[in-house]
């Protein structure tokens, strides 16, 4: 096999920096099965272990990139075989062992997922970690008895890739979502995407008792922090929290009132180590019952691989709305 491109991240003297390099598959860390990359995308995460801004990566060097999407090209696992499209999400990528930053992966095949039947390898990555995190959540939810008829869900963090994702889902599940953004100027994206009201992040009444009025029949959050606890205040009795982010702060100051007289779950949701047979049985929905209705609209950005590297900032800068996909492959010859 040829040598071919990859975004690799390296630290040196205490500073993170990424850049292409040529690899061979034997520079890859251990796997089982090799896949050609045609798809990735862009998480905040990414951003953050590209740039240096978070500390993600556990090892140096690693190729970045969470998410993958590809065909199979050669497999010790017979599930797996040469010609089958797959995709991983985090499962380690760009932690631990080498991401979807290439045009070439080398992967375990127990964190690999067959790409539903009628979704294309463009199609999952338009889904990617944040997708799946959203579909995670409401699984999460759905197991712990959430339904439309306990009120709405409401979903901070509502333009980025989670919380669209989320909108859409929910919506399509016969759920009212309710958009929580800190970027006025997209109430019409997330009307179109299925939210049926938009709150401004900072015109929030986050108020200051240990509960307030219920308001909401549960909420998926990824901000953390200040907004996280207003939810806990003002979910309404039976209702549950998907804790998926920190956007805001990693901090949580609450009271037990929630839980033992509103019967308040908190879930928190782990899109990374997720056991083998939930994350199928997730991307099964995703190509199902929860299957997003507006992926050209949340998925609307595509980059080439060269595009990568100047992509990251508008992340740490939280100025993206959706999804960002990356084609790794190259185009095909003339």
């Amino acid at each position: 096999m040829d040598r071919f491109r990859a975004f690799r991240i390296d630290e040196q003297d205490g500073n993170v920096s990424g850049a292409f390099a040529e690899l061979s598959v034997d520079d890859l860390t251990a796997g089982n099965v090799v896949v050609r990359v045609s798809h990735s995308t862009i998480n905040y995460k990414d951003a953050l272990a590209a740039t240096g801004a978070g500390r993600i990566l556990r090892r140096y060097p690693l190729n970045g990139g969470i998410d993958l999407a590809g065909t199979v090209v050669s497999s010790e696992d017979g599930e797996f075989q040469p010609g089958t499209e797959v995709l991983v999400n985090g499962c380690g990528l760009s932690e631990t062992v080498d991401g979807g930053y290439s045009e070439y992966a080398r992967v375990d095949s127990k964190s690999l997922v067959a790409i539903p039947e009628g979704m294309s390898a463009f199609e999952a990555m338009q889904i990617g970690t944040a997708g799946y995190t959203a579909a995670l959540a409401i699984h999460r939810m759905e197991q712990n008895g959430q339904t439309p008829d306990l009120g709405p869900i409401v979903i901070t963090g509502a333009s980025g890739g989670v919380g669209s994702v989320a909108i859409d889902m929910l919506s399509g599940r016969g759920y009212e979502a309710i958009a929580v953004t800190g970027k006025a100027g997209e109430e019409a994206y997330l009307k179109k995407i299925g939210a049926s009201r938009i709150l401004v992040r900072d015109q929030v009444d986050l108020g200051k008792r240990p509960l307030e009025k219920a308001l909401w029949g549960g909420a998926i959050d990824n901000l953390g922090g200040e907004y996280l606890t207003w939810l806990t205040r003002t979910v309404d009795y039976g209702g549950n929290i998907a804790s998926i982010g920190l956007a805001s702060s990693a901090a949580l100051n609450t009271t037990v009132l929630p839980f033992i007289l509103r019967a308040v779950c908190l879930l928190g949701i782990n899109s990374v180590d997720t056991p083998s047979d939930l994350r199928r049985a997730v991307w099964a929905r995703i190509g199902g019952d929860l299957k997003p209705q507006h992926l050209d609209t949340i998925g609307h950005k595509t980059i080439s691989f060269d595009e990568l590297p100047g992509a990251f900032q508008g992340y740490i800068d939280g100025t993206v709305t959706g999804r960002v996909v990356v084609e790794i492959a190259r185009p095909p010859r003339a």
